[in-house]
């Protein structure tokens, strides 16, 4: 598999172009909270997949990321567009440096999971202390929406083994609602789509990319939500 971690330091526009090749998901999110007038956190923000569609009509946006790389693009989309509500910050999701109680809203997208495969030694300690401080930076009436992989190249929900303990957990320990939805990357050209793939997901995804002629490559993600309950 390619090198994620260099990919988000080194290969920002590449990762963003690749993204940026699945439709919006600000209608999706907007079902589970409206978020017009919200001070939003983008948790996991990357190159401001979210972050740039919710800001405009948000009250605020702090985008948080591990990486400062993926951060300057995010940064630069939101300048272009002439928004001023806007933070970026790196942060490791275990320890925000946010304020308690500070946020309507909290997004988190294809993020958490690198913390919390089963493969990640105590991935149940990271998934249990950044879900505290996620609860901690929400006010009372706040929301989390977590968006998660349920499988790349597939056209039914069939997400990685590693991960199924993790999604398990959320739902069974954690109280979270769940569903699951198509995200498909719809590209230019079939080379479009077999080098795309390729790039992120692997050889075996590319030469299946290839034999399928997919220039729409099918894409499964799930959704978890959670809202916190409202002061008495």
């Amino acid at each position: 598999m390619p090198d994620h971690t260099d990919i988000y330091r080194n290969q920002t526009h590449l990762y963003d172009r690749m993204i940026s090749r699945q439709p919006s998901l600000t209608e999706r999110i907007d079902r589970i909270r409206p978020h017009e007038g919200l001070d939003i956190v983008d948790l996991g923000a990357g190159t401001g997949r979210l972050t740039a569609v919710l800001a405009p009509k948000a009250a605020s946006v702090t985008a948080l990321d591990a990486s400062s790389s993926m951060l300057e693009v995010t940064a630069s989309k939101l300048r272009r567009a002439g928004l001023t509500n806007w933070r970026c910050t790196a942060a490791d999701h275990r320890s925000l440096p946010l304020a308690d109680d500070s946020a309507d809203l909290l997004v988190c997208g294809w993020s958490l999971c690198y913390l919390a495969g089963a493969d990640v030694p105590d991935w149940e300690a990271n998934v249990a202390q950044t879900l505290a401080e996620m609860r901690r930076v929400l006010r009372p009436g706040g929301t989390l929406i977590l968006l998660e992989t349920m499988g790349t190249g597939t056209e039914v929900p069939n997400p990685p083994a590693f991960l199924k303990p993790y999604y398990a957990l959320l739902t069974q320990k954690y109280g979270f609602a769940h569903e699951t939805f198509r995200l498909d990357y719809t590209f230019a050209s079939l080379k479009e789509a077999e080098e795309t793939a390729r790039f992120f997901f692997g050889e075996d995804l590319a030469a299946k990319t290839t034999r399928n002629n997919w220039i729409t490559l099918p894409e499964c993600a799930g959704v978890w939500w959670l809202h916190m309950p409202a002061e008495a």
